[in-house]
Parts: structure tokens; C-alpha cells; sequence
């Protein structure tokens, strides 16, 4: 990934993406998305971890962040880590995973489990202008997919609560 998605600043807001290794979709199982959830979730309450903007695609994540306590660096690499482990040995022990052998030799070799692609492609906000740009770009992932028609129809993702529509299943810092 070399130095240019690099983050320098720690205490800085982030834009974010994460992409499943060789781009697998896998997020099309809410079990594994759960995983990812309850992952952020766990960094927010334990790590300080601050969400503004998420969305959950089929094999790539984006997410704009900061962190009020720890390394964002650190957070995002244990993330990483800890997801990783814990989707993959889901995929091991779903007995109704009709894509099982076909997951674990794209994601395992030799007890190495390589899910995630080398970094995450941070881009550092340092103006609204960006930061709203991000945010939309976020949102409308969903609908550029083909996957609904308005952006906050899409439950894995914060749009229809940064739209007031509902509360979403992340808990949102404000910019």
C-alpha cells in the first residue's frame, strides 16, 4: 500500500475504505455482516473509536472515522485483525454455507487467513467540502449497485439516520 493512504495525523478524521481480499462478496450473509457490526461497535465503546459516515457493500466497506482516545491506526488494524479471524472461522463452522470450500481456499492457505486487502486506502478530511463529499459518496453506494433506489433504504449503512428517517445500527458522532 505503500505511503500514501498512510495515516499521519491520529487525531484527525479519516475517509476509509476496507475491501475483502480479491473482492469476494461476502457481506451478501448478514451473519458476516453482524461480525462487522458488532466489531465496530466494540471499538467504539472499548477503543473510542468515532463513526460519522459507514456503509456495508458485498466486499468492501467505507467508513469515515476518527478516534477520541487511542492510534486510529491501531483501531482499524485490530479491527482488521479481529474480524478477520472471527468471519473466516464463521464461513469454517456454518454448516449452511453453500460456498464454503470456495471461501476458504480464496481466504485461507496453510492455516494463513488473508481476508482483508493489504491497508485501507485513508484519505484524511481536512474541509466540510470533503467531508460532505465522502458522506454522499457513502450513502449512494448502495443505489450506484443497483442494490435500492433511495440511499436510505439501505440498512447497512448511516443514511437514514444522518437523514432523521431511523436510527441506525451504529452509533453516529457529529461532524
Amino acid at each position: 500500500m505503500g505511503f500514501t493512504y498512510k495515516i499521519y495525523n491520529q487525531q484527525s478524521l479519516y475517509y476509509i475504505t476496507c475491501t475483502v481480499h480479491q473482492w469476494v462478496d461476502i457481506f451478501t450473509r448478514k451473519i458476516y455482516v453482524d461480525i462487522l457490526i458488532n466489531s465496530l461497535k466494540y471499538c467504539q465503546t472499548n477503543k473510542g473509536l468515532e463513526i460519522y459516515a459507514w456503509v456495508i457493500m458485498s466486499n468492501h466497506m467505507h467508513l469515515i472515522v476518527s478516534s477520541n482516545r487511542n492510534n486510529l491506526s491501531y483501531i482499524i488494524r485490530d479491527f482488521k485483525k479481529f474480524t478477520a479471524k472471527e468471519i473466516v472461522s464463521c464461513v469454517e463452522n456454518t454448516i449452511h454455507e453453500s460456498r464454503k470450500d470456495w471461501l476458504l481456499w480464496l481466504l485461507k492457505k496453510d492455516e494463513h487467513i488473508w481476508f482483508w486487502q493489504e491497508g485501507y486506502h485513508g484519505k484524511e478530511i481536512l474541509t466540510k467540502e470533503f467531508y460532505m463529499n465522502k458522506m454522499d459518496y457513502i450513502h449512494l453506494n448502495p443505489v450506484r449497485a443497483g442494490l435500492v433506489e433511495k440511499e436510505e433504504e439501505y440498512i447497512w449503512s448511516s443514511c437514514a439516520e444522518s437523514h432523521g428517517i431511523r436510527k441506525g445500527l451504529l452509533n453516529l458522532s457529529v461532524f
